[in-house]
């Protein structure tokens, strides 16, 4: 891991730029920025890796549609590997049905954030598909969501907690072993529908310990 963070504090790239501003927080002490993307390139640095749908950058901003020939929603991950974390990022629905923030495990679904137009929801996710576990809702909030508008998502993730913000007002929070036993693992962003856009993702590593 600590070969990881040297090279991408050393990467130059017009991409990556100093963090502007760490963002607030309720559960995590932030310890290092791993990722600072301003998307301020044209095409997408090398940290990410589109599985599905289409990805375009412009002018600082990040859009992701989903592809009707692909009959899945669009996904775009970053290959990290990480303990405890603090994932902040800007989104705009452009049409989308919904958008998340998805953390896997070594194997599986671990949890996420969805932003829809009438919902914010922050959960743990089912780990075994067509086992006997199901998703456990921390928070589903009903609520307008309206296009062409720029909200901000916080993920705090430390031990066994999880923590997900909206515009520094909204906040789900729940725990579950499975945070503490495994890494969070690719990181990445989901669009279901037409798009979505997304600017200043940043990714931390987090201490363990509670803020005081």
């Amino acid at each position: 891991m600590k070969t990881s963070l040297t090279l991408l504090v050393a990467l130059s790239s017009a991409t990556f730029a100093a963090d502007p501003a760490p963002p607030q927080t309720r559960l995590a002490q932030i310890d290092k920025l791993v990722l600072a993307d301003s998307f301020t390139g044209s095409a997408l640095a090398k940290e990410w890796k589109a599985a599905k749908g289409k990805w375009e950058i412009n002018d600082g901003t990040l859009r992701g549609a989903e592809l009707k020939s692909d009959s899945h929603g669009a996904v775009l991950r970053t290959a990290f590997k990480l303990k405890d974390i603090v994932i902040a990022y800007d989104v705009k629905l452009d049409g989308a049905k919904a958008t998340t923030l998805s953390i896997n495990g070594p194997k599986e679904h671990l949890a996420r954030i969805i932003i829809a137009p009438n919902r914010f929801v922050v959960q743990r996710d089912d780990q075994d598909h067509d086992g006997p576990d199901k998703a456990v809702i921390f928070l589903n909030k009903a609520m307008e969501i309206a296009p062409g508008t720029w909200h901000t998502v916080v993920l705090e993730m430390v031990g066994d907690k999880m923590v997900g913000t909206l515009d520094g007002k909204i906040t789900g929070e729940g725990s579950d072993p499975s945070f503490a036993a495994k890494e969070k693992t690719s990181p990445g962003l989901t669009v279901a529908g037409e798009s979505a856009s997304f600017r200043n993702v940043r990714i931390y590593t987090a201490k363990p310990e509670p803020r005081k």
